[in-house]
């Protein structure tokens, strides 16, 4: 399969994903294209012995986390630029922190836990394929999401206990 046919079958769930993690359709169009354009410069390194979706949703991944990364760095200066910017961004600020208490919680997740929450939360994807995908049952799958899923409450939980 050439790359022009991977991009065809997959660019719309890459990008499902994309939007799903950045709540943006230009940002989520924009971060699957850099996506893409890093899988091609990259598929030399794909060996096959995993499914190329998953290899697109971690590359994907990946390029959501950098962007997010980026854009505190630009939240937080333009924060520290603007004195007095009033409750509202402060509340963003909040939110986006705990949303990315979350994501780093999962980055630090063990496999399988860590791609099959990402896969059934942030690229929607059904119970069947993504037990497909690591050539397990959709009740494999369904089972793997909900332990990782506790284990994510559990953190925030705990995290959650210690600020009050």
């Amino acid at each position: 399969m050439d790359f022009e046919e991977i991009y065809r079958e997959y660019f719309q769930e890459v990008y499902l994903f994309m939007k799903s993690l950045s709540h943006d359709e230009g940002v989520a169009e924009e971060m699957t294209q850099e996506a893409f354009f890093k899988a091609l410069k990259a598929i030399e390194k794909f060996d096959g012995s995993k499914d190329i979706r998953a290899w697109l949703f971690t590359i994907a991944k990946n390029t959501y986390f950098s962007h997010y990364k980026k854009m505190k760095r630009q939240i937080n200066s333009d924060f520290i630029d603007e004195p007095g910017t009033g409750v509202q961004i402060v509340q963003h600020l909040m939110n986006e922190e705990e949303a990315f208490t979350v994501h780093q919680f999962l980055h630090s997740m063990d496999e399988p836990y860590k791609e099959v929450f990402s896969l059934r939360t942030f690229g929607e994807l059904p119970f069947e394929k993504i037990g497909r995908l690591f050539g397990k049952s959709a009740g494999w799958a369904r089972v793997t999401f909900y332990r990782a899923r506790k284990k994510i409450l559990e953190y925030m939980e705990e995290i959650n206990h210690e600020r009050d």
